[in-house]
């Protein structure tokens, strides 16, 4: 939590949508402290679901905050085509956090071969649907995993072959000599 909160305030204080100090990042920095004592101090699913959705939120913060920076240069480059694939990797790290969530709340285990995961499980499973590898060795059980995993995986597809191929092929040689 507080890695995540550090990196929203550094991600808005480079992009210059806002100064370090600003009030609202002193509060994000805030927040988190609170957040990750409290998930110290007390245990149990609804706490553990709770965090993960704050995490998962301020992930895609960060990417929000990274695309519009991509979009704010107005060309595409070495920096913009980096940022587009740091989103894509922010991708599957947002879908691991709601994956946690929905173990830590479901009824059953979150995976059909009778486990919860550890995060790096999830971080597996969400990286190899996001990228439609489809090894199968570890599939969602409940309906609702199913429809995140094959939104995941549309998600993941769409934009590689739209935001990352466009930007590739937007990509001009720099010019010697001018």
């Amino acid at each position: 939590m507080l890695v995540q909160t550090a990196t929203l305030v550094v991600a808005l204080w480079t992009s210059g949508l806002s100064r370090a100090g600003a009030w609202y990042n002193i509060l994000f920095l805030v927040l988190a402290v609170v957040l990750a004592a409290a998930g110290l101090i007390w245990t149990g699913p609804n706490l553990a679901a709770a965090l993960g959705l704050v995490s998962a939120s301020m992930t895609v913060a960060i990417a929000v905050v990274i695309a519009f920076t991509v979009l704010e240069q107005g060309e595409v480059n070495r920096q913009s085509i980096t940022g587009a694939i740091c989103i894509y990797l922010l991708i599957g790290m947002i879908f691991t956090f709601v994956y946690g969530a929905m173990a830590q709340l479901g009824s059953g285990p979150f995976f059909h071969q009778g486990t919860d995961g550890t995060r790096a499980l999830r971080l597996y499973f969400s990286y190899v649907t996001l990228a439609t590898l489809g090894y199968g060795d570890y599939t969602a059980a409940g309906s609702l995993g199913h429809a995140l995993a094959v939104f995941e995986a549309l998600l993941g597809q769409l934009y590689l072959v739209t935001v990352v191929a466009l930007l590739v092929a937007r990509v001009r040689p720099a010019r010697g000599g001018e």
